[in-house]
């Protein structure tokens, strides 16, 4: 799943993560029986928003017994029978609603060996987004699904745990005007059974988990392909197929990339992709029958902006390398489920990278990487790898360790191993679980055997250990360095439990592409260094880690900055802003860094530096005067930089393109720069008005500009255009906007669409996040949470409860603070118990940063 993978929420994934212990009880069925294959009969009533099922499971009993326990939830049964030698016996049930389980009870025992369960059920079409539920557009209902991780059990009895693999065989029973799309392709489609209606049958699957399954219903359309001789369909309600033909093209670059890569052929018949008009997540890799949020699938390719075709690129690539490692192969059960979602997080940049180099993505994943670390570096974390039994624990899982951190250390691996090798170990892995289950040791295990490496040991460190080494660095002297390693801490204060060592592979930058890699174990160790002109411990920014030079080697590093590549300068930036946070560096050295990267040619570095400056100008600077400081020096040190671009033009490649974005962001947004804010908002309503007249790239940050100067009538328009437009994109974009006001009046009106019930759930949190995070409009709108929680937790599905908490963690104040913990406490937000852990860190930090740094910042002004 890829959860809110979009760049517009990806930093909603840095959540809720925490070493904390729970007591919930575990959920886990008995394990005495196993299915083997479900025979499933579907007939869902729109209008009604409810479903009748038949299922025939054929399950082995491994031991006699007189009851069988699987799950089920929102289900309501009418007979089960249990077919044993020819005969027929029926089956009471009992319904465990806290454990989502049903016991289905025999008068007499089963025997050991094969047997089937019939089972005659119905259940409802909910709204929650989960399960089988309703989405709706103007026009009509559809019936759709979402079963990771723990709601197959909503639409049918099933063992849905990722260990329990079956084949299913699947039949939907639909009105004529409508289609059914399921995992497999149609093998027929037969009239009734009752006037107005028709069947379709699907092929019968691979061994699959539950959570896999989909069924979606209502009147697609679709735009075909294919790739390797296999069908690739992208699908949409009928009033935005057109915007699916990129999609596709997307689609069919990638099968033939993963077929050549992985060695193993794309495992399906067919490969649709359907956009659904309500879906939580960014998208679910359900086994051949990819579902997405509209934003994540449809784009006018004529008129996107280079972020919106990345982005789908991504997300596509992210969902289709499911297909492999998490669909043919699973993990065997949730605390592993970085197997799934940090191997597609590792993997979805690089068939996209060899579609469109100009789009510079290796940058991009260095920048994820930097935040990844900075994630890590919080005191509330945890390990990859985690305890998780409850369906609110396992939700939770969904985090940025399991997608950020383990895709950030497979690429440290592989850039460490050697790319080649590497992928012959991800084959022999894939090939030795083929269609079954796996643990992390099984892939560590394989790639120690095909390198000769210690992979296995680097591997466990990082998955077994939370947090992150820094690595102090001694002057290098004679083709050798000293390194000592301890954990890492942004905050100061905070200390370790005990000491910790990993074994990390530190790769030397050389004067050759790439680098020389030692792997330090140990708190302590001599390392050797390649002879070069200077010293740089991070070769391809890559390293899972954060480094520490003496001051003679740093100031050589900043000297050579442009000796560096883009990757290992974001490194470099991350490093310094990091040691800042931690107190071992001033906020001074960081903006003379800043500043030496100004006339950088990659959006990614300057990206990086600006985000920084904007987190001092945030969270360090406390006076107005000192914020006027702040600005006067962003405009002074980037509007040249930007000027000396030009006018944009059609014709400027697309890293001239993000740069220029980014520079007048710094300018306009940060800088407040009044040239470039006019500037912006003529942009703006041209773009508005004609979305082809303008360069989409630089007009999405314009808008942004715009709204944050913007008054009631500017608000109305984008409002408007979020009801009304029928591009996703730009209708996505109107809408997040609208948190971007800063009059109060227009905050208030944020708010009250967002819990209007006009606003898409999946959305809602959203809208009221972005008003969390605003400096200027933080304080009014936690008031307006405190005031309106029943209306603001009836917005809330599963997943967006957590990012709403975890954004009470931008205040900076013990006030503030108190209040968030003491609200929180007694209104209780679903698989958010660790994203509240985090809120308050985030907090604490805040103000320690401000207590240790606002001097530093007076004396910096000041010249001193």
């Amino acid at each position: 799943m890829s959860a809110c993978t979009s760049r517009l929420l990806r930093g909603a994934l840095l959540f809720a993560t925490a070493t904390v212990t729970f007591s919930a009880f575990a959920q886990r069925i008995p394990d005495n029986v196993i299915p083997e294959h479900y025979a499933l009969s579907l007939t869902p009533d729109l209008k009604a928003a409810t479903f009748l099922g038949s299922e025939k499971i054929d399950v082995l009993v491994k031991q006699p017994t007189d009851a069988i326990t699987l799950n089920a939830a929102e289900i309501k049964f009418q007979s089960v029978t249990a077919k044993v030698d020819g005969k027929e016996l029926k089956a009471d049930v009992t319904l465990d609603d806290a454990k989502e389980q049903a016991t289905f009870h025999f008068a007499k025992t089963l025997p050991a060996g094969r047997i089937t369960l019939a089972v005659e059920y119905s259940g409802i079409l909910n709204g929650q987004l989960r399960g089988f539920y309703l989405s709706k557009t103007a026009k009509r209902n559809y019936a759709v699904t979402q079963f990771e991780p723990t709601d197959a059990r909503r639409a049918f009895p099933s063992f849905d745990e990722p260990g329990y693999k079956a084949t299913f065989d699947v039949s939907i029973t639909v009105d004529k005007g409508d289609t059914a799309i399921s995992n497999t392709n149609v093998i027929a489609d037969t009239p009734g059974p009752i006037v107005g209606e028709h069947t379709l049958h699907f092929a019968t699957t691979p061994k699959m988990s539950t959570y896999l399954v989909a069924f979606l219903v209502g009147d697609f359309q679709c735009t075909s392909g294919e790739s390797d001789g296999v069908p690739i369909r992208a699908c949409a309600t009928p009033d935005k197929v057109q915007y699916t033909k990129f999609a596709v093209k997307s689609a069919e670059y990638v099968l033939h990339y993963y077929d050549t890569y992985f060695g193993i052929k794309y495992p399906m018949p067919k490969l649709d992709m359907i956009a659904l008009p309500d879906f939580e997540a960014g998208a679910m890799e359900n086994f051949g029958a990819i579902t997405y949020r509209e934003t994540d699938l449809l784009i006018d390719e004529n008129t996107a902006s280079i972020g919106a075709k990345a982005n789908v690129g991504i997300v596509v690539a992210h969902e289709m390398a499911h297909q492999w490692f998490g669909d043919m192969v699973t993990m065997q059960w949730w605390n592993n489920l970085w197997l799934n979602e940090g191997f597609a997080t590792w993997m979805e940049n690089k068939p996209i990278e060899a579609w469109h180099p100009e789009w510079k993505l290796t940058e991009d994943v260095a920048a994820g990487l930097n935040g990844t670390l900075n994630l890590d570096a919080q005191r509330t974390t945890r390990t990859i790898r985690a305890e998780a039994n409850t369906p609110d624990e396992i939700n939770e899982m969904f985090d940025g360790i399991t997608y950020g951190k383990a895709g950030a250390m497979l690429l440290m691996v592989e850039n460490y191993e050697g790319a080649e090798t590497f992928r012959k170990g991800v084959h022999n892995y894939l090939a030795a679980h083929m269609y079954g289950n796996a643990t992390a040791e099984d892939f560590w295990n394989a790639q120690t055997e095909v390198s000769h490496k210690p992979i296995d040991k680097i591997m466990d460190s990082f998955v077994s250990q939370p947090g992150e080494p820094i690595l102090t660095f001694s002057e290098p002297k004679e083709g050798s360095v000293a390194v000592s390693q301890q954990r890492f801490f942004l905050s100061p204060s905070a200390k370790e439990n005990g000491p910790q060592s990993w074994a990390v592979p530190v790769c030397f930058k050389t004067s050759q592409e790439g680098g020389d890699c030692e792997v330090l174990t140990g708190e302590q160790a001599t390392l050797k260094t390649p002879q070069t002109s200077f010293f740089f411990a991070d070769a391809e920014g890559k390293g899972y880690y954060r480094s520490s030079y003496p001051e003679a080697e740093y100031r050589q590093i900043v000297a050579h900055v442009n000796d560096l590549t883009p990757e290992e300068r974001i490194a470099l930036v991350g490093d310094q802003w990091a040691q800042v946070r931690a107190e071992k560096a001033s906020v001074g050295s960081f903006l003379k860094l800043a500043e030496a990267v100004k006339d950088d040619s990659s959006a990614a570095v300057v990206s990086t530096a600006v985000g920084a400056v904007g987190t001092i100008y945030a969270q360090v600077a406390a006076t107005p005067e000192e914020k006027a400081a702040l600005r006067a020096w962003v405009v002074k040190i980037y509007k040249p930089a930007l000027e000396q671009l030009g006018e944009a033009s059609s014709s400027d490649p697309a890293d001239k393109k993000e740069l220029r974005a980014t520079l007048f962001g710094a300018v306009g947004g940060l800088g407040k720069d009044p040239q470039v804010i006019a500037e912006a908002k003529t942009i703006a309503a041209k773009y508005l008005a004609d979305p082809g007249s303008e360069d989409a790239t630089l007009a999405q940050t314009a808008l942004a500009i715009a709204a944050a100067n913007g008054d009631a009538a500017f608000y109305d328009q984008l409002q408007n255009l979020a009801e009304s437009s029928t591009k996703p994109e730009l209708q996505e974009e109107a809408l997040h906007l609208l948190a971007s006001f800063n009059d109060p009046a227009l905050v208030r009106r944020t708010f009250e669409y967002a819990i209007s019930g006009k606003v898409r759930n999946q959305d809602s949190p959203f809208l009221i996040l972005g008003l969390m995070r605003g400096g200027e409009t933080r304080d009014l709108a936690w008031q307006l949470i405190q005031q309106n929680w029943d209306k603001v937790s009836a917005q809330m599905t599963t997943m967006m409860g957590g990012y709403l908490v975890a954004g009470s963690g931008s205040f900076c104040s013990a006030e503030k603070r108190d209040d968030v913990v003491s609200f929180y406490s007694t209104h209780k937000v679903h698989a958010a118990e660790r994203a509240l852990y985090r809120a308050k860190d985030q907090m604490n930090d805040c103000i320690e940063l401000r207590s240790a740094q606002e001097p530093k910042l007076k004396s910096w002004i000041a010249g001193e």
